[in-house]
């Protein structure tokens, strides 16, 4: 099976069904699979399959189009960040060397001085980029599922982005992994307001893979979201911790009246926020799944039900990342590979077909990534630092880069910032290290305050008090309007770090 599959399996499956929904213009199956064929023998004229297309645009139909339509000319999809400065999409084509380029207008603009780099440019906001109207639908390119559809490059906390190559493999197995353990029913219609360019974007995939409606928003807008859930009687969304939050105090709860689910993901929800939905939306579940760019989606999953316990038998699941879903195995292993035993904290390792095979061009980042145990699995090393439980629960400690090293002992930021979280006065945190002629690194909790309330730094600092171990307690609070986020919606740490540290 291929990307493109998905989308006819669904027009012959329910050719009058609902596909996409985007501001106020509806597609359905069959329409919106007769455009992706279409649009994809348009741009076979255009490039050669293995060749790459670089799109770089915000959420809109003609990007879920080539989401299927790119894969199915054999051509590679690279995704740009359409906040990155020109220089940064410069360095993206320099790594990438994509022939066809398709832009709105407004980034056709700013990317003037590359245009002449490109044998195609496509503008997405005119009546018929590509030509697909009159094109007529053809076979599609003859690839293998170990094919490159999607090359889609890290944030770059750690360093100098990396391209991270998603096959039509991987992706499906990220689907049907996400299928297996968070299913959708005949009923649900989803919405999505990430950005399209993010791994998220695999979720449409998830649902038109259940041949489910996607309400696709441009953007993350508190009012806009509000307005969708209501009008397109939405069941299912995908939300970022900050997006919920947003929700909660802007529309309020009521405006989430006809979910069934939220599924959030991108970074962990802190556990002040977690028990507030818990009370304020009790007739929503809560779904959390744990992933990356590499593993082409989700991998772990936490459900309602685990949500629902953590309230009774299990409030320790509060703070798990839930458990592998059926398609991939999850261990936790020591700097040598060897895993350790339960409960103990090590690496987090990932096998299974959505795993990615690599990053683009760079043998040397896909060689340390990985390695192969005696019966020759490859593990994905995640980066992650975390434990396994003896009912088979991941809990993620940490990523290894966000530890903070101070006076010799490691402490977890998202173990801080569960505790400050928690303070009546505080609606988000970021926990960071800085460093520190005395300790090496110290902890600094950077706060936002609720709407109601003010902050005192120093009566935070005071209060965490007799909550954590003194080691962990934050030695700064520094209070901001917002956190900086990437565009993922995890907070941007490595820029918190630089308006932080001194100059």
């Amino acid at each position: 099976m291929l990307l493109h599959d998905i989308v006819d399996d669904s027009a012959r499956h329910d050719p009058g069904g609902t596909a996409l929904v985007f501001e106020g213009r509806r597609w359905t199956n069959a329409a919106l699979a007769d455009e992706v064929a279409r649009t994809a023998s348009a741009l076979g004229d255009l490039a050669t399959p293995g060749d790459r297309l670089l799109v770089v645009a915000d959420n809109r139909p003609e990007v879920v189009v080539l989401l299927y339509a790119a894969p199915r000319a054999g051509l590679v999809l690279t995704f740009g960040n359409v906040r990155h400065t020109a220089d940064e999409l410069a360095g993206l084509v320099d790594a990438t060397s994509p022939t066809v380029l398709a832009a709105t207008r407004e980034h056709l603009d700013r990317l003037d001085g590359l245009l002449g780099r490109f044998t195609h440019v496509v503008d997405l906001d005119a009546d018929d980029p590509v030509g697909a109207a009159t094109a007529t639908p053809g076979p599609p390119a003859a690839t293998d599922p170990g094919a490159g559809a999607w090359l889609i490059h890290t944030s770059g906390s750690t360093g100098r982005p990396k391209g991270v190559v998603l096959t039509h493999r991987s992706l499906l197995a990220a689907v049907d992994n996400t299928a297996a353990a968070r299913p959708l029913t005949d009923d649900d219609t989803y919405l999505f307001c990430f950005p399209l360019f993010h791994v998220a974007a695999y979720n449409v995939l998830v649902a038109h893979r259940r041949h489910r409606p996607v309400v696709l928003l441009r953007k993350f807008d508190a009012a806009q979201v509000a307005a969708a859930l209501r009008d397109e009687a939405v069941t299912v969304a995908s939300f970022a911790p900050t997006m919920v939050s947003s929700l909660l105090d802007g529309p309020g709860p009521g405006a989430l009246q006809g979910l069934r689910q939220i599924s959030y993901g991108a970074s962990a929800m802190p556990a002040g926020l977690l028990r507030r939905c818990l009370d304020e939306v009790p007739w929503c579940g809560l779904a959390q799944g744990y992933g990356m760019t590499e593993l082409s989606g989700n991998a772990v999953f936490l459900d309602a039900e685990d949500h629902r316990r953590s309230v009774g038998d299990r409030p320790g699941l509060l703070g798990a990342a839930g458990r592998p879903g059926p398609l991939v195995r999850v261990r936790v292993v020591d700097d040598a590979g060897s895993e350790v035993p339960t409960g103990e904290v090590g690496e987090i390792v990932v096998a299974g077909d959505q795993v990615t095979p690599g990053y683009w061009e760079d043998p040397t980042a896909t060689a340390a990534s990985r390695f192969a145990d005696h019966d020759g699995t490859v593990w994905l090393r995640t980066g992650d630092v975390g434990r396994l439980d003896a009912d088979g629960y991941l809990f993620v400690v940490d990523r290894a880069k966000d530890l903070v090293i101070t006076g010799g002992e490691n402490v977890s930021s998202r173990e801080v910032e569960d505790v400050v979280g928690a303070h009546p006065g505080i609606a988000a945190v970021a926990v960071v290290g800085l460093p520190d002629d005395h300790w090496g690194e110290r902890v600094v909790a950077v706060v936002v305050a609720r709407q109601d309330a003010t902050v005192d730094p120093d009566e935070v600092v005071a209060w965490t008090a007799g909550r954590t171990a003194g080691f962990k307690r934050p030695k700064q609070v520094v209070v901001l309007d917002e956190l900086p986020l990437n565009a993922s919606g995890k907070v941007d740490k490595p820029a918190l770090r630089a308006r932080l540290s001194p100059s």
